[in-house]
């Protein structure tokens, strides 16, 4: 199993603390909005005398709830088409174990969320990546190029959409490419849409299971961690109109039982959350998002991928190897006995070398820790010797 890039450097942070200095966590998309008290309060008054298994597929109640709340997302779908899961990582491992058999090839653009190749690793599958870049903001790569990678092994294509690392937004013109391109080639089409609520500048996000003559191909995955701010509560789905999919992944399912009662609990509650909410965490991430990148524009040297959804950005700074830059921060450097935790972006990408100068930054800290964050990188930079 790959190491993660945002964790593995966790021992040198807590060694920098033990020491003295204080960390500010760039490295890990954990935001620091509060969880929608309806949520909490949805476990704390329950009246439970027993903490039972639920339904293997999560229970009746969130399920339905969880259709309307899709409906609403212009996503009609039943709630027979979905699977309550452990996170969405554990509906990519089932979308993966369900679709592909060890040695089959599943095609991901890069940079992408790291787990991607841990989840693949479990079950056998290898990732086949195709390369976005930084100077075209890391927009879908041409479909030729996603063709040229094409064997009797490719089972599927997987796209992170508000993307993790980059919070590219595809556009609804790339979504009908890849849509086409899955049903040309009879491919199965994988979207983990868990940023959904969080796009800026106007910009819409276009769900994979509104494309008309995809339902045999389209795979869904989900979760409230992020968008409610409820990463804890472990609650994901998987989405598909594809019952055949669906019969396989309850195997998966039913072999660890069932997701967890009381952050379905939480997790149903939290469906109850008003607009509002979610105009305000929005207007509050645009606002960090551009204070970033005003910040990390006056670092000579630096570029910056810009972020149309999510929480995310890939900045690529005047070094050779960001790794090493990462440990150096924690180990060696502080300024006024502080340093910043960051994501090396190379283990974000499956082609060997690339990402070795980038970072990624979540900036999921509010606005002042932020500007404080970016200085210490810039004065890092400058005393940084590779």
């Amino acid at each position: 199993m790959p190491a993660s890039p945002i964790r593995k450097l966790v021992p040198f942070a807590e060694e920098a603390k033990r020491k003295g200095k204080k960390v500010i966590h760039l490295n890990i998309g954990q935001p620091d909005i509060k969880t929608p008290k309806v949520a909490l309060d949805a476990v704390k008054n329950n009246d439970l005398e027993v903490l039972e298994y639920s339904r293997t597929e999560g229970s009746d109640t969130y399920r339905k709830k969880l259709s309307g709340y899709y409906a609403k997302n212009d996503i009609h779908i039943d709630a027979a088409d979905i699977i309550v899961t452990t996170g969405g990582s554990e509906a990519l491992s089932f979308a993966m174990g369900s679709i592909a058999d060890h040695g089959d090839e599943i095609i991901i653009p890069e940079p992408f969320y790291a787990n991607y190749n841990g989840f693949a690793t479990a079950v056998g599958v290898n990732v086949v990546p195709v390369t976005s870049h930084i100077d075209n903001n890391f927009a879908l790569p041409p479909i030729e190029e996603f063709e040229k990678l094409i064997t009797p092994k490719t089972k599927a294509i997987l796209i992170c959409n508000p993307g993790n690392p980059t919070g590219y937004l595809y556009t609804e013109e790339e979504i009908k490419k890849l849509a086409a391109m899955a049903k040309k080639h009879d491919l199965f089409l994988v979207a983990d849409e868990v940023y959904r609520e969080f796009t800026y500048d106007g910009c819409e996000h276009h769900s994979i299971l509104r494309e008309e003559g995809l339902e045999a191909h389209a795979i869904m995955i989900d979760s409230v961690s992020k968008r409610y701010s409820m990463c804890g509560a472990r609650i994901g789905c998987l989405v598909t109109r594809n019952k055949e999919v669906i019969q396989t992944a309850l195997k998966f399912a039913q072999a660890r039982l069932s997701p967890p009662t009381y952050a379905q609990i939480a997790s149903e509650a939290a469906l109850d959350t008003p607009q509002q909410y979610f105009d305000e965490v929005k207007k509050e991430y645009v606002g960090r998002r551009d204070l970033l990148i005003a910040e990390l524009e006056k670092i000579d040297g630096v570029k910056i991928g810009r972020p149309q959804g999510a929480f995310y950005c890939i900045v690529e700074l005047p070094i050779e190897d960001a790794d090493h830059f990462a440990q150096w921060l924690l180990k060696e450097y502080s300024l006024d006995g502080e340093t910043v935790m960051v994501a090396p972006a190379g283990g974000f990408y499956a082609s060997p070398g690339l990402g070795k100068n980038q970072i990624r930054i979540a900036y999921v800290l509010e606005k002042e820790s932020l500007k404080r964050a970016v200085k210490i990188l810039k004065e890092a930079l400058k005393s940084y010797k590779g």
